[in-house]
């Protein structure tokens, strides 16, 4: 049967994401003026890897998506060893996070995101569900799969993305249908769960940032530097910014991780209020172009997996937005096509490049 190939696009979720992107790109650039002269180094290198995300989406947008539930175990095999191989590194800034490979580093934590969702997909699509929902019993199995990393991740040490892992992983176990009496025992183990994890989990410094969200003030020079020059930022921005390339937060470079974590903090400023809105609206047209793929899939498989790979985006804008403007801890996360850094790219337009897949094969079949 013959498809006409325009029809075959989600062109809103197309949008949407090269809107985000080119955002992304002139934010980057202007971060990159920072502290007077000329210091494109960064925006080269994302353009850079745009162009190598680019290349792989198109192979990935190809290749029918059904191949890989047939390699996921094997994939996630090979992203524990990933994350297992990081021990063996050198730290950087304190943290065993990343691979060097010659010019770049891979951080296999980010390449799990989308491991874990191909892996899930396919235990829930070739399980047979009860009719009542999940129990804690038939739960047990995804629970390994998706602990395993997070405890190696926490191990990093790396909150933020062990903490993505967990909720990437709790929206596809919520879209599968547990039982009501399992929900609430589930919230009643993370409720003991919390102290020991503050106790026995948490380092001394993510404790200070969770303390320092509760009481801004109370380190405004330590684990508080961040929020507060942040919140900063933003606040400068007031409702239409002081425009591109004049952020003075960010020119004088009182942002900290301003071409990553914080890179929301430059938009704001520069842009104000409403050029926020404006990107905050892109991502939820974005999301919700993600949903309508889910709904749509023909199989249980692609909807599963369509939907993770909408929780990747929807969760890490969520907790970077919610981060930098004072709402949630400082936990490391960054926003999807807007912060420097190959891997994080690649992994937030793979997401895309498996969703449009997805919606494609479901006029083919």
């Amino acid at each position: 049967m013959s498809i006409n190939k325009v029809q075959i696009i989600h062109w809103p979720l197309l949008a949407f994401t090269v809107i985000i992107l080119v955002m992304g790109l002139l934010n980057l650039y202007s971060a990159s003026q920072a502290g007077g002269g000329t210091h494109d180094g960064y925006f080269l290198s994302q353009l850079a890897w745009v162009g190598v995300a680019a290349l792989g989406c198109v192979l990935i947008y190809v290749i029918d998506y059904r191949i890989y539930e047939r390699v996921a175990y094997f994939l996630y095999g090979v992203g524990i060893l990933l994350l297992l191989l990081v021990f063996l590194m050198r730290p950087i800034a304190g943290s065993q996070r990343w691979i060097p490979l010659g010019a770049f580093n891979l951080q296999p934590s980010e390449l799990m995101k989308i491991i874990i969702v191909v892996t899930l997909a396919h235990f829930f699509h070739n399980d047979m569900a009860p009719r009542e929902g999940y129990d804690l019993k038939r739960l047990i199995k995804p629970f390994a799969i998706s602990g395993l990393p997070v405890l190696l991740i926490l191990l990093e040490p790396d909150l933020g993305t062990a903490l993505m892992l967990s909720f990437i992983a709790g929206t596809i176990c919520l879209f599968v249908r547990i039982r009501f009496r399992t929900i609430v025992a589930l919230l009643l183990v993370a409720l003991i769960a919390l102290p020991i994890g503050w106790n026995f989990v948490m380092k001394d410094y993510q404790k200070k940032r969770v303390l320092t969200m509760l009481d801004p003030e109370a380190d405004p020079r330590g684990s508080g530097y961040h929020r507060r020059q942040s919140v900063i930022a933003i606040g400068s921005g007031g409702l239409i910014g002081k425009g591109f390339t004049d952020g003075t937060q960010t020119q004088l470079r009182f942002l900290p991780e301003q071409h990553t974590d914080f890179i929301f903090s430059v938009w704001a400023e520069e842009q104000g209020f409403l050029g926020s809105l404006l990107l905050v609206c892109m991502y939820g047209g974005l999301v919700l172009s993600g949903l309508h793929i889910a709904s749509k899939a023909r199989e249980k498989f692609g909807a599963l997996l369509a939907l993770g790979a909408t929780a990747i985006i929807f969760w890490q804008a969520i907790i970077n937005i919610g981060m930098v403007v004072g709402l949630l801890p400082v936990v490391g996360v960054t926003l999807p096509f807007m912060s420097y850094g190959g891997t994080s790219l690649v992994i937030s337009m793979s997401c895309v490049a498996l969703m449009l897949n997805i919606y494609s094969r479901k006029h083919m079949f």
